[in-house]
């Protein structure tokens, strides 16, 4: 099998949305089958600090899918006036709590709280995000009992669905983010990809990004890459989700011109329905984990 894609008149869609549903769908069954084997029901804690709109529809969505898949859902709504170390008290009380397998704390944070801080409050065993250091130094040497951030690993799972084997593919990331970027990259490495990184400071970008069998883009610039950045037949992962207006209505796009790049890539994800819905189905499976992990169990076993 080739990690290119011979040319089309138009790139196949990765179907985000679809491949998320069958994710959520595993999941539940095995947190059946966790439940019956050894009591442990998986239970997810969100916290959210103020009343930011596009938290509230999340931390919504990630509750009801929680609830969807059989696990225990804790919500924990905090004014925006809540001082750091009302909101770190919380966490350890999340920490010390055995049925609360998975913590995640809703980010942007109010500017009076220093979000680092909160993060690493976090229990590495519960921090589901995998945004707290000790996660982030197990994914970046390679270890395997690492909690990745749920954006990164759903693309790796649409990509490895998509094309099987990465191996000797050469990957180009745009943006070099903790949440997405960095992790991005470290777990293409751990595929045996040849990776760059690239940013606003890569000189000739545009070339940087011909040169890649696997590009993806994570930028938060509303259709930055062009139809001619992308190498014939290559795979393209948006994980741009930006919100403009044209003609009067508000529509998403992602960080690709899509319909210029859909002529010339082998595949590529749309926006909405490509990355978008894998995060949350990825989170639910990281709190599964986190709960095999604390009853002594491989989650592969169910």
């Amino acid at each position: 099998m080739t990690l290119t894609a011979p040319a089309r008149a138009s790139a196949r869609l990765i179907d985000g949305k679809a491949f998320a549903a069958s994710l959520r769908a595993r999941t539940a069954r095995k947190i059946k089958s966790l439940l019956a084997r050894t009591g442990t029901k998986p239970g997810l804690a969100v916290v959210l600090v103020g009343e930011d709109p596009a938290s509230q529809v999340y931390v919504r969505n990630k509750a009801k899918q929680t609830l969807e898949a059989g696990m225990d859902s804790f919500e924990h709504r905090l004014p925006d006036t809540t001082g750091q170390a009302e909101l770190l008290a919380l966490v350890e009380i999340l920490n010390r709590d055995d049925k609360v397998h998975g913590i995640l704390v809703q980010l942007p944070l109010p500017k009076q709280i220093d979000a680092d801080a909160v993060l690493r409050a976090i229990d590495p065993a519960k921090d589901v995000d995998g945004f707290h250091v000790v996660n982030v130094g197990k994914l970046a040497t390679g270890a395997k009992d690492a909690m990745v951030p749920c954006t990164p690993l759903g693309c790796l799972m649409l990509l490895k669905e998509t094309l099987g084997s990465l191996a000797g593919a050469r990957a180009l990331v745009l943006g070099r983010s903790n949440i997405v970027g960095r992790p991005m990259a470290a777990l293409l490495i751990g595929e045996s990809c040849t990776v760059t990184v690239a940013h606003s400071k890569t000189r000739d970008l545009p070339e940087e990004c011909r040169r890649a069998d696997i590009l993806i883009a994570a930028v938060g610039k509303p259709r930055m890459v062009q139809g001619d950045w992308i190498k014939p037949g290559a795979s393209v992962i948006d994980v741009g989700i930006n919100r403009v207006t044209e003609h009067g209505k508000q529509r998403l796009v992602g960080d690709v011109d899509f319909d210029a790049a859909a002529r010339v890539a082998g595949w590529i994800t749309p926006v909405p329905g490509g990355v978008g819905p894998m995060t949350i189905a990825c989170l639910l499976a990281n709190t599964l984990t986190a709960a095999c992990r604390r009853a002594g169990i491989d989650s592969d076993s169910l």
